[in-house]
């Protein structure tokens, strides 16, 4: 051992601790980016956030986190996704974040704005179930702005069948009910 130069070794992968914290810093920078792009989605500032929060999430700290500069803990996380209102795993990074891939399909077709405010003000079976079909498209597209969900026509034959109406005349019973979004 004279003369030997040893690299200190992280106890977990067996690699040298540089590698490791070169890793554990990337890692830190892309859960960052999903922080931004949640608060982003939510239309917040890191200022809103601070005094929304009543200074729970420091504005700095929290910039500090989505530049990747600094790691937030578990606990933090789970704070910061009840703050959010998203499931604490939608604040991670994930290597497909679409999911699903590419299935060749035109997805562009016949898409339709639904207006998810609008959705929420009206009660009865069909319309909380398709709240929470909704919600679930939410989750796997990971968009969290919370009033316009766009949906494909792959979508409008489940709806057909909550609304209970043929599936080429869910446009015209989403408009009758008032939940499509007309932009300003």
């Amino acid at each position: 051992m004279r003369g030997e130069v040893h690299a200190e070794m992280s106890f977990d992968k067996g690699q040298p601790m540089e590698e490791f914290d070169e890793e554990l810093s990337a890692y830190s920078r892309k859960v960052g980016d999903r922080l931004r792009a949640i608060r982003r989605q939510k239309r917040l500032s890191l200022q809103d956030v601070e005094a929304t929060s009543e200074f729970q999430f420091r504005a700095s700290v929290l910039g500090a986190y989505e530049r990747g500069e600094r790691a937030i803990s578990v606990p933090r996380l789970e704070r910061l996704a009840s703050f959010y209102a998203v499931p604490i795993d939608q604040l991670l990074p994930q290597d497909d974040v679409h999911g699903g891939g590419d299935s060749g399909v035109d997805l562009t077709r016949s898409k339709l704005a639904i207006n998810v405010s609008k959705l929420s003000q009206l009660s009865g079976q069909p319309f909380e179930t398709l709240q929470r079909f909704l919600r679930l498209i939410q989750v796997q597209r990971q968009d969290f702005n919370g009033k316009v969900i766009t949906i494909r026509e792959d979508d409008h034959r489940s709806i057909a069948a909550m609304l209970d109406v043929p599936v080429d005349l869910v446009p015209a019973r989403l408009e009758a009910l008032d939940l499509l979004f007309q932009p300003d």
